[in-house]
């Protein structure tokens, strides 16, 4: 037997980003109770440094009443499977204008298992130039993009202005795997 066996499930919303289910569960003792679960499809974000400047976007994030800076992210819900590299690049340009010569792959990591099931690729994009054309989607029309100086976006990341999880996340599997 598995830790949690799913008893029952069922859909209890969905739209074209996400889709929330409650799962009926069984614990190894024999309890029963219920999880909530997100599914998103997979995204990518992008560390797209250059130069010692690394470029952010901002935007307002309405669950949270706030515009945050972050790294370039998302996922294509209309293609959920989309190739993970195809997804970062087109990510990049879409919300920096930007295109890299140059994308590593960092890893992988989940943003918040306890609920979410959505894993998140992460890229280091360098040798960085401007795409001849951007195209954002609707929801990203008060998107910002700008470029830190690395010692900036550190210090952003310690006095609390910058609060993104899968930004420092990201930046600090960098700096272990001393891609930075």
């Amino acid at each position: 037997m598995t830790d949690i066996k799913k008893l029952d499930s069922r859909i209890v919303y969905q739209n074209k980003w996400m889709t929330v289910r409650e799962d009926k569960i069984q614990r190894q003792s024999g309890a029963e109770g219920i999880y909530g679960v997100v599914e998103k499809p997979d995204c990518a974000a992008i560390l797209a440094i250059d130069n010692g400047y690394i470029h952010l976007v901002q935007q307002f994030r309405y669950s949270i009443q706030q515009r945050c800076w972050e790294i370039p992210q998302g996922a294509w819900e209309a293609n959920p499977d989309a190739n993970h590299l195809d997804l970062a690049q087109g990510e990049l340009q879409e919300e920096t204008g930007l295109i890299a010569s140059k994308m590593t792959y960092l890893g992988s990591q989940f943003i918040a298992y306890g609920f979410l099931n959505q894993t998140c690729h992460i890229y280091l994009a360098t040798q960085l130039h401007t795409a001849p054309e951007q195209h954002r989607d609707i929801e990203e029309e008060d998107l910002i993009s700008q470029s830190f100086s690395i010692a900036d976006f550190e210090a952003m990341i310690i006095n609390g202005e910058l609060k993104d999880c899968v930004t420092i996340a990201a930046y600090g599997l960098a700096k272990l795997k001393q891609a930075i």
